[in-house]
C-alpha cells in the first residue's frame, strides 16, 4: 500500500502519486504513459488523469504495480471497475493479466483463451478478482512458466484451478519440484495444435519461449523491446547462465515467423513478420558486438 508521507517530490500535485518504495520496474510507464514517467531513477506522476479513460488506465497501473507504490489521496470509488477490466486485451485472444508480482521481479504475465484449454503464461499475483475473471473466461488448463524467475504464485493457481504447470527441468528448484509437466532436452515441445514451446537456454539454462499461432512469441527474459535503444534486445547484464548460449538461442528464433514479442521484462513489440525478422537480425548484430 502506497504511503502519502513517502510521496515522491517528483509527482505533480493531484490525486495520484508514486511513493519512494518504487523499484523502477517500468510497469506503470508502459501501461499508462499518459500519466507516469521516469524521474531520478523511479516512476512519478507527471500528468494527473484528465478524463475517465486516463483515470481507468491509471487505476489499472495502480493495481498492476508489484510493490503497491502507486496511491491516491482520495479512496477510489471506481477501483472495482479497474479490477474487473483485467485481464486486458492485447490482440485476438491474448490478454495482459496485470497484478505483477514483486516475487517475480515485476514480470508481466499473459493469458491465452484457447479452444484446447486456456494457457496462463508466467504467474501474476493471485488475487480473487483476477481469479474470478479467469473462471468466467473458462479457467486455466496450463500454467506455462518460461523460466525459474517468474513463477510468483504458481502454487496458488494450481490449487485453485487444478492446472498443469509446465517448466523445463533445468530450471526446477525446491519451489517448483512438483510441477506437473517437466520439459527436458532441447527439442521443441508441441503443447497444442498451434502452440510450441521452444527451448532457448541463455538467461537461465532451462529458459523456454512459447510461440502461439505463428504470431505471438512469449519471451520471458529472453527477448524484449528496449525503448531506450529503440530495438529488440537481450539482457546481457541479467544473463545468469551463458551469453554465448543466448546468442545461439536467438539465432534459432530466425526459424520461426511471429508478429508479437510479449516479454516478461522489457516492453512488447508488434510488427509484420518481415520487419520482426529484420529487428531480430539487428538484435543479433548488437549482441555479438
Amino acid at each position: 500500500m502506497a504511503h502519502l508521507n513517502q510521496r515522491r517530490s517528483h509527482n505533480v500535485s493531484g490525486d495520484f502519486y508514486v511513493d519512494s518504495s518504487c523499484i523502477d520496474c517500468d510497469t506503470c510507464r508502459w501501461m499508462t504513459p499518459e500519466v507516469f514517467h521516469r524521474a531520478s531513477g523511479q516512476s512519478a506522476v507527471y500528468h494527473q488523469p484528465a478524463n475517465e479513460t486516463e483515470r481507468l488506465k491509471a487505476l489499472q497501473a495502480l493495481l498492476a504495480c508489484p510493490t503497491s507504490s502507486i496511491g491516491t489521496i482520495e479512496k477510489p470509488k471506481d477501483i472495482k471497475d479497474a479490477q474487473q477490466s483485467f485481464p486486458l486485451l492485447v490482440a485476438d485472444n491474448v490478454y495482459h493479466c496485470g497484478y505483477h508480482a514483486e516475487s517475480s521481479f515485476a514480470a508481466t504475465s499473459y493469458f491465452i483463451q484457447h479452444p484446447e484449454g486456456n494457457i496462463l503464461v508466467d504467474s501474476p499475483r493471485f488475487t480473487p478478482p483476477l481469479a474470478k475473471r479467469f473462471e468466467e473466461m473458462g479457467g486455466i488448463r496450463y500454467l506455462y512458466l518460461t523460466h525459474q524467475d517468474d513463477v510468483a504464485d504458481h502454487q496458488k493457481y494450481r490449487e485453485h484451478f487444478g492446472c498443469s504447470r509446465i517448466l523445463h527441468t533445468d530450471d526446477i528448484n525446491t519451489g517448483t519440484r512438483e510441477v506437473e509437466i517437466q520439459l527436458t532436452g532441447s527439442e521443441v515441445y508441441q503443447l497444442a495444435t498451434d502452440v510450441l514451446i521452444i527451448p532457448v537456454p541463455g538467461h537461465t539454462k532451462g529458459h523456454t519461449v512459447l510461440l502461439y499461432n505463428n504470431k505471438f512469441l512469449f519471451t520471458g527474459d529472453h527477448l524484449a523491446w528496449s525503448a531506450r535503444q529503440n530495438q529488440l534486445v537481450g539482457f546481457r547484464n541479467f544473463c545468469w547462465y551463458s551469453w554465448a548460449e543466448q546468442i545461439k538461442s536467438m539465432h534459432q528464433l530466425l526459424n520461426y515467423s511471429f508478429e508479437w514479442v510479449l516479454p516478461g521484462h522489457g516492453r512488447r513489440y508488434h510488427a509484420d513478420a518481415e520487419t520482426m525478422r529484420h529487428q531480430l537480425n539487428q538484435c543479433l548484430d548488437s549482441m555479438a558486438s
